[in-house]
């Protein structure tokens, strides 16, 4: 069973990756590289949060089942 946040995680990953790769395409430019980077961060930000929650989901699942 696929769960949603799972792929919302990794939509975000695979984003975040084709953002870094621009950083090593032909398509680089500096004039963008300051924007770029920005939504990179933002978007590595937005995936420790998304992974911090769900850490935390897994700890509460965790408790339940040792109870």
């Amino acid at each position: 069973m696929s769960n949603p946040e799972n792929n919302t995680i990794n939509a975000k990953i695979t984003k975040l990756n084709e953002q870094v790769q621009w950083f090593y395409s032909d398509d680089f430019s500096l004039d963008r590289a300051e924007e770029n980077y920005k939504n990179a961060a933002n978007l590595a930000k937005e995936i420790e949060e998304d992974l911090d929650n769900l850490k935390n989901k897994i700890e509460i699942l965790s408790q339940d089942f040792t109870k």
